[in-house]
């Protein structure tokens, strides 16, 4: 199916936004799919090989069809951004209601964290995913896929922490004022960006360019595999490696 013309398309939000209209809603749906399978491409990097995507992409559709339905196009702001909120949002929402963590990655995160910890403490420096890897027995490649399968779930688990404390205490972080930086939170964000900035420059030229394409310019793994001319597996395996690096840094600040 063709995605609609500009014209179509507006045609189609002048129905849907006057009385609704089902075919209207449809055809909108189907042409903003492509949002949704990019989010769920991006967000997928981040776990596990048994997380199933179809039902990342059903979570996804949820939070397209929710964007429809209240969007005010009367705002000044595009749909595909306000789009691109919700699908993340309801993909996040939804591993969270979810134990999508299998037990033996669990188990593995575990026993790499408790690995690092102990060698960072006996060298008192970071240390290498090859030196962890030696300390445990496992591959370098399976210590590093270990951790950054493993880093979108301490992210969420973080977040469900957070709304907890709101409910309980009654406070809403989501409108907390983000100019009132205490000096202490000032220092912190400061040390953390530093690390961050160092941590980055000892990364090879390649593990740099990955970061810089999925990050900054929100390439997909795919995507970035055709721009260097590699495949998408050895562009995950890349990817796994520089973010083992750099959650090191996240963790302490965490």
């Amino acid at each position: 199916m063709t995605e609609p013309s500009l014209v179509e398309e507006q045609t189609c939000w002048d129905k849907w936004n006057t009385s609704r209209d089902r075919e209207a809603g449809d055809e909108l749906l189907r042409a903003y799919l492509p949002l949704v399978n990019y989010h769920v491409q991006r967000i997928s990097v981040g776990l596990p090989k048994s997380v199933n995507k179809d039902e990342l992409r059903s979570l996804g559709m949820l939070g397209l069809y929710d964007a429809l339905k209240k969007f005010e196009p009367e705002r000044d702001l595009k749909f595909d951004t306000y789009a691109s909120f919700r699908i993340r949002g309801a993909i996040l929402d939804g591993l969270r209601r979810e134990d999508w963590l299998p037990r033996s990655l669990r188990e593995k995160t575990k026993k790499v964290e408790a690995a690092i910890e102990k060698l960072e403490q006996e060298n008192l420096r970071s240390v290498s995913a090859k030196e962890v890897a030696e300390e445990l027995g496992y591959s370098e490649n399976e210590v590093t896929t270990v951790m950054s399968e493993s880093f979108l779930a301490n992210v969420l688990s973080i977040d469900e922490e957070n709304k907890e404390t709101e409910s309980r205490e009654k406070v809403s972080y989501t409108i907390e004022d983000k100019k009132a930086i205490t000096p202490e939170n000032s220092l912190l964000q400061e040390e953390l960006h530093g690390e961050l900035a160092l941590v980055i420059k000892e990364l090879s030229e390649k593990e740099q360019l990955v970061v810089s394409l999925f990050y900054f310019e929100e390439l997909t793994l795919t995507e970035i595999g055709q721009v260097l001319g590699l495949s998408t597996s050895r562009i995950s395996q890349i990817h796994s490696k520089a973010l083992f690096r750099i959650r090191q840094v996240l963790q302490r600040y965490m």
